[in-house]
């Protein structure tokens, strides 16, 4: 039945009543726009039964031939037909085995026919090759009788093929016997090419040879084989330094060192005759030259190890580079002349004749143990170069000369650093480049250690023996001629230290890059280096030793000052202006004789820290300050400050400038605040409070205070000491060596931190122990105004007593 399509707008109705999944209870005449479509239904719905009964029968169809399928009867149908086919296949085995083997019998005679025929090929071949093989053998012994060697390598060279041919018939008798003939007429080939090759090169005059009969024998050396022409080669090479063996022997004068250059000059003669006589002889290939040369290193690098153990006690460093120059120079001439490296050149005498040669078995690698003589010979040259700056006096001497404060009578005299390291430095770069010339290996790796020895010795016996130097006299060290010697040369030495550290380290690098691989990690100048950046910190430590020396005058008046007497705040006092003065004075010397600002900032921070430091002292000295005084040392202490944030003045990084400015203000506002709080119990009392009320009112301040977090737990007041030591902080002693530096001043950054920032400027001060408790701020505050309280009470009952009354 052909099956009718429904139209396309009640098609579009369906999906949309599918889509929509409407309820029972909706009208139909909601689901869709088409109420034209709703007159069909009937239509519609018969078509619907009427594809629904189609389907319905091919479900039927479908399941009538499954059951058909799934019938018992069918599957062992179905098995039979199996067993039959495997059946028909094994017949059809058998019978492709029967026909195979019907075949082979078939073709056996042909088969038989096939191999007789290719052994009757392989007979007559062997046969006819045979014959020629006798032949050859023959002809050999004739031309071995004839000495015609042209002819000789021609026949030799298909006798060899012909007889690679027989090898897997050595067991024949016939082929043993033409062996064995064959062998013979080799060996009176080789015995005859013997003869005449003495003879010829003997030129003996009764045996006159030809040299176009040598040439030609050649040739049949080469047949030999390789393993008899390196024999020939070297007997050749045996023949032209027999003389030569002869004449430099070790043992007599002409063998001995100073006659090197005379071995060299007899053997380029020799060299030039061989090749002018023989170089239409040998053929290329066989580098009769280059094995010549490489022979003549092998003897000469023996002799030559044998003279330098004899003499290597009594050698100058001279005779030693003499030597081995001409040694140098004559290696370079012989791998120009043959285009390849000299090392290469002579590995040529490596041959299975001579093994156990050395990779790199030149001449001149017999000196490289001996090196230690030229090592030694700087090691004396250094000492001689520093004799005159080592040690205190001399050390200071030099100095003094350089940086001006010995007579010098202008600035262009002065010198920012020693010459003495710069002749030392290039003294090291001479050395090393002469060195890295002649050898790359320990010989170099020696002469770094040596150049780490005499750096150390330097930095200890020169740059920090003359910082130390030898004591003043009393009057020397009140002058301020002496005192601006003092910080000149420190200056001098710190900008020699500076120097020596980074051109340390450009030596280092130096040094990795000639050096061979297998030193290049043990290379270093690190500790070295660590020691020019502890001679720094120690002149730095000199200039402070000195500014406070220069301030010395103006702190002692300040601790005299009666404080407690003043009864007005007037002006700066006067030791204040004493005390600006001197430490300008020291600046102006150390700000134009300082080449690295870095270090003058580093300065500028430890002095302003001594500087406080001592000034903090002085205040505690003075004690009993009262509240005039107070006023009057915060007053000082304004101008003091004044004169501290000028020390930065020409810095080229502003950045640094205000951050010293900040560290200077911090540090003395935390004095300014003890001042104020030395004022406090007046304060107290111009309020009116009542001396009862007073310690309710601390208590509740206290109370407060003790509740924010932000407040800091520590105050400057915990390492406030009440009994400073009377004297300078830094003594005129301190400075140790540099590897026993301990100073109580922090010491520099170490060098790979190029802005070598400093720690606070509180960092004098020793900072409390770590097992000790920490105390409260407000802790200390309130000892310290009780403490003020009872002075004040105490002091109004004894004018009372007196009758007299309190100044205000």
């Amino acid at each position: 039945m052909q099956q009718q399509e429904l139209p396309q707008d009640v098609v579009a109705g369906l999906q949309r009543i599918l889509l929509l999944d409407p309820s029972p209870g909706d009208p139909l005449d909601t689901l869709t726009s088409f109420k034209e479509s709703l007159a069909r239904l009937d239509t519609v719905r018969k078509q619907l039964a009427v594809q629904q009964k189609e389907i319905q029968d091919e479900i039927d169809a479908l399941r009538l031939e499954l059951r058909r399928d799934q019938d018992p009867n069918r599957l062992q149908t179905i098995q039979e037909l199996i067993a039959e086919l495997l059946a028909q296949m094994n017949r059809i085995r058998e019978k492709a085995t029967e026909s195979e083997a019907i075949v082979q019998d078939i073709t056996k005679e042909i088969q038989i026919l096939d191999l007789g025929k290719k052994n009757l090929v392989t007979t007559i071949t062997s046969l006819k090759r045979l014959q020629i093989l006798v032949n050859s053998v023959s002809q050999l012994e004739n031309l071995a009788d004839a000495k015609d060697y042209t002819q000789i390598a021609h026949t030799l060279s298909a006798t060899k093929e012909l007889f690679a041919f027989f090898k897997s018939y050595s067991t024949v008798p016939r082929v043993a016997a033409l062996t064995k003939r064959f062998q013979a007429v080799q060996g009176r080939i080789r015995t005859q090419l013997e003869r005449d090759f003495d003879t010829f090169f003997l030129q003996d005059p009764s045996k006159p040879i030809s040299p176009t009969l040598i040439s030609q024998g050649c040739l049949v050396v080469d047949v030999l084989g390789e393993d008899v022409r390196d024999q020939y080669i070297d007997r050749y090479c045996s023949m032209e330094l027999k003389d030569y063996r002869r004449i430099f022997k070790p043992s007599d004068e002409a063998g001995q060192l100073d006659n090197l250059s005379r071995r060299f000059s007899w053997f380029r003669k020799q060299l030039s005759s061989s090749d002018e006589d023989y170089s239409q002889i040998f053929p290329p290939a066989w580098k009769a030259g280059e094995h010549l040369v490489a022979r003549f290193a092998e003897i000469t690098r023996e002799d030559l190890s044998t003279l330098l153990a004899k003499t290597s006690s009594t050698m100058s460093v001279a005779q030693l580079l003499e030597a081995l120059q001409m040694t140098f120079d004559f290696e370079s001439l012989m791998a120009t002349k043959y285009g390849i490296p000299f090392a290469e050149l002579v590995q040529l005498a490596a041959s299975p004749l001579r093994p156990g040669l050395s990779p790199r078995s030149t001449i001149s690698s017999a000196f490289e143990q001996y090196m230690s003589i030229f090592v030694d010979a700087q090691d004396k040259a250094l000492a001689d170069m520093l004799a005159p700056f080592r040690g205190a006096a001399k050390s200071r001497q030099s100095i003094d000369s350089a940086s001006g404060s010995a007579g010098a009578t202008n600035e262009g005299e002065r010198q920012a650093v020693l010459p003495s390291s710069t002749e030392l430095f290039y003294f090291y770069a001479q050395t090393l480049e002469q060195c890295a010339k002649l050898f790359n290996g320990k010989p170099l790796f020696d002469m770094a250690n040596l150049h780490k020895k005499w750096l150390a010795i330097y930095a200890e016996d020169v740059l920090f023996a003359g910082i130390k130097g030898t004591p003043k006299t009393e009057r020397e060290r009140r002058s301020m001629e002496g005192r601006f010697s003092e910080v000149k040369t420190a200056c001098t030495v710190l900008n020699t230290a500076d120097y020596c550290q980074t051109t340390s380290s450009e030596l280092e690098d130096k040094i990795k890059e000639k050096i061979s691989e297998d030193y290049q990690e043990k290379v270093s100048l690190q500790t070295e280096r660590d020691l020019f950046v502890s001679v720094i910190s120690s002149c730095i430590v000199v200039l402070l030793r000195e500014l406070e020396a220069a301030c010395e005058p103006a702190f002692a008046s300040m601790i005299k000052t009666q404080w407690g007497a003043l009864d007005t705040v007037s002006g700066e006092s006067p030791y204040v202006s004493d005390l600006v003065k001197a430490v300008g004075s020291v600046l102006e010397v150390v700000r134009p004789h300082i080449e690295q600002k870095k270090y003058l900032r580093n300065f500028y921070d430890k002095a302003a820290s001594l500087l406080i430091a001592r000034f903090t002292n002085a205040l505690v000295k003075s004690r009993p300050l009262k509240d005039v005084g107070a006023q009057q040392v915060m007053i000082d202490l304004q101008g003091v400050k004044a004169c501290l944030l000028r020390f930065p003045q020409g810095m080229e990084s502003a950045a640094l400038s205000a951050s010293y400015a900040r560290s200077v203000t911090k540090s003395t506002t935390q004095l300014e605040t003890l001042l104020k709080v030395i004022n406090s119990p007046t304060v107290i009392d111009l309020k009116g409070v009542s001396k009862a009320e007073q310690n309710e009112i601390l208590d509740t301040f206290l109370a407060m205070t003790s509740r924010m977090s932000e407040l800091e737990a520590t105050s400057f007041l915990s390492s406030l000491d009440m009994d400073p030591p009377v004297g300078p902080i830094i003594a005129g002693s301190a400075l140790n060596t540099p590897n026993n530096s301990s100073t109580s001043l922090p010491l520099l950054a170490t060098p790979s931190n190029s802005g070598l920032m400093t720690p606070p400027l509180g960092s004098l001060s020793p900072a409390p122990s770590p097992s000790e408790p920490k105390r409260e701020v407000f802790s200390d505050l309130r000892r310290l105004v009780n403490f003020t309280m009872r002075r004040e009470r105490d002091r109004a009952a004894a004018d009372a007593a007196s009758g007299n009354h309190p100044v205000s």
